[in-house]
């Protein structure tokens, strides 16, 4: 017997609160839902604190976030998660992507830390295999969630190049491309990062159709 298909709930609030303090993923995801006409507000601006991070997944975290900051604001939220994953490194920094920037998250330190590590284990650095995961919450107050989750993969190159974008990007080669994602314009970015894969499938499913 075949399973029936879920069907996803529709979103027709207005007001979209967006759990994160991280000021490049808000902008990002409020780049993401500037043609849906809905007003996004980031979770620093309603003096939301940011949970603590206790999930084992990229998906769990996004649902932590959403789930907690729609429960306080009363108000859907969208939260991402999201980092960089790299084969030979047993899949790290993964989930503590943002960590390895240590307290600042100093991400140029962070792209350091996986230049040496590739090296101590014997990895050349350059042109190592990688893959950015975002996995992407929408929670409503009522604790309904829904979950999308999107890759790109690519290839590693040091030294970090390119002043776009956040995190990660400066040392990133998507497949297909010859720049990094920090030196592509926003627009071309958002056109095949990991994020506008997730939210493409959250459109699809949660966002009414004209016509």
């Amino acid at each position: 017997m075949l399973a029936t298909p879920k069907i996803a709930r529709v979103f027709s609030a207005e007001r979209l609160v967006i759990a994160s303090h991280n000021s490049g993923k808000i902008r990002e995801m409020a780049d993401l839902m500037a043609p849906y006409d809905i007003t996004v507000c980031p979770a620093s601006e309603l003096g939301l604190a940011e949970p603590e991070e206790t999930g084992t997944t990229f998906m769990a975290n996004a649902k932590l976030k959403s789930h907690a900051a729609a429960t306080v604001s009363d108000l859907p939220a969208f939260a991402d998660d999201s980092g960089l994953v790299v084969p030979a490194l047993g899949g790290q920094p993964g989930i503590y992507s943002a960590r390895w920037g240590g307290s600042t998250r100093d991400f140029y330190s962070a792209m350091a830390r996986v230049k040496a590590e590739l090296t101590k284990c014997g990895q050349a650095p350059e042109g190592a295999n990688a893959y950015f995961v975002s996995a992407l919450s929408l929670c409503w107050p009522d604790g309904h969630c829904e979950n999308f989750e999107g890759e790109v993969h690519g290839k590693l190159s040091f030294p970090p190049r390119g002043e776009n974008g956040f995190g990660y990007d400066p040392i990133f080669i998507p497949t297909g491309y010859g720049i990094t994602f920090g030196e592509m314009p926003p627009d071309q970015k958002h056109a095949l990062s990991h994020r506008a894969r997730a939210f493409e499938q959250l459109v699809a499913a949660c966002f009414p159709r004209d016509g």
